[in-house]
């Protein structure tokens, strides 16, 4: 099964993965977890997690917080979401600022998945405001990931929203109030709340260049 997992067609793959978290071996973690590291195909990678989430937490979280460490990103973003699919806490304190601002989109993505399934009950506001310091970035896929991460802290969100859309970036501003205007309402879409944000953080914008 492991030599399977290193195998040239990824059908061949995907089983080895499957047939390694269907009977977990837990001499098996290590290979799984360098497996992540380098394996290509997306759907391959989601059974090398799967296959991880099946074995002892106590034997995967701990190679997983050193991959985190990796010099390369997909190392990085297939352990933090493999930790994300896990939820052992004990993982909080590998998510550092460096990773949730990490220059790999993916990798960044992946870490406020991470974080806002890890974080300890009581520390959700500090959490919001070091994604908040990530508003703005990226395209629509990468903005979208973070309000839905940032709207899953719940209502401790929003006085680190409001103080956002008050900064003199347009980006951040348009981001900011589109995401509270998620989280007031689940089933706006939004490409809606970022076009109806882009007006407002506009008119904000001459307010401020007024004053």
């Amino acid at each position: 099964m492991l030599r399977g997992l290193a195998h040239g067609d990824s059908s061949v793959r995907l089983q080895a993965a499957l047939a390694v978290g269907t009977t977990p071996d837990p001499g098996a973690v290590g290979t799984l977890v360098e497996r992540c590291a380098v394996e290509p195909e997306f759907f391959v990678r989601e059974m090398l997690t799967w296959a991880l989430t099946r074995h002892a937490a106590a034997l995967t979280v701990p190679l997983l917080i050193d991959e985190v460490r990796s010099e390369r990103a997909q190392a990085r973003s297939q352990a933090l979401h493999t930790l994300s699919k896990i939820g052992d806490r004990r993982a909080w304190p590998a998510i550092t600022p460096a990773l949730l601002s990490d220059a790999d989109e993916e990798v960044a993505r992946s870490a406020w998945r991470a974080a806002v399934v890890l974080v300890p009950e009581g520390e959700e506001p500090e959490l919001a405001v070091g994604l908040a310091t990530q508003l703005g970035r990226g395209g629509r896929e990468t903005q979208l990931s973070l309000s839905r991460a940032l709207i899953a802290l719940g209502e401790v969100v929003l006085p680190v929203l409001a103080a956002a859309a008050a900064e003199r970036d347009r980006r951040v501003r348009t981001h900011a109030i589109a995401t509270e205007r998620l989280w007031r309402d689940p089933e706006a879409g939004f490409e809606s709340a970022i076009e109806e944000a882009k007006r407002v953080a506009v008119l904000g914008g001459d307010s401020q260049e007024g004053r």
